[in-house]
């Protein structure tokens, strides 16, 4: 159906383009919430790893990309050679089960 890489280092090439995680759905099985789900399994086992934040690109013409990487809360970064740059922190699974107690 996929595959998903999980990078625990970067390199100057891997942080241009790649970054920690990379991830890709057969285009037979697309539109089917696989990518999210494939992205929050990823993010788990980053943070299982001690990543406290991950990296993630895109090509600025993938759309599905970026909403998926903005669903799973990627804040934009910058655009380099049409990558665009998405970070997202990697809470504690406890500390946001505590962040959201206290928000409510």
């Amino acid at each position: 159906m996929g595959f998903l890489a999980l990078r625990l280092s970067l390199n100057d090439k891997l942080f241009v383009e790649g970054g920690h995680i990379g991830y890709s759905i057969r285009p037979s099985q697309r539109r089917k919430g696989l990518a999210k789900l494939q992205l929050e399994l990823g993010l788990a086992e980053a943070r299982k790893q001690g990543l406290e934040r991950v990296l993630i690109t895109c090509d600025e013409d993938n759309e599905a990309s970026r909403r998926t990487i903005l669903s799973a809360g990627g804040v934009y970064e910058n655009t380099i050679d049409r990558s665009q740059h998405y970070w997202i922190d990697l809470e504690d699974e406890d500390e946001q089960s505590q962040t959201s107690r206290m928000e409510k």
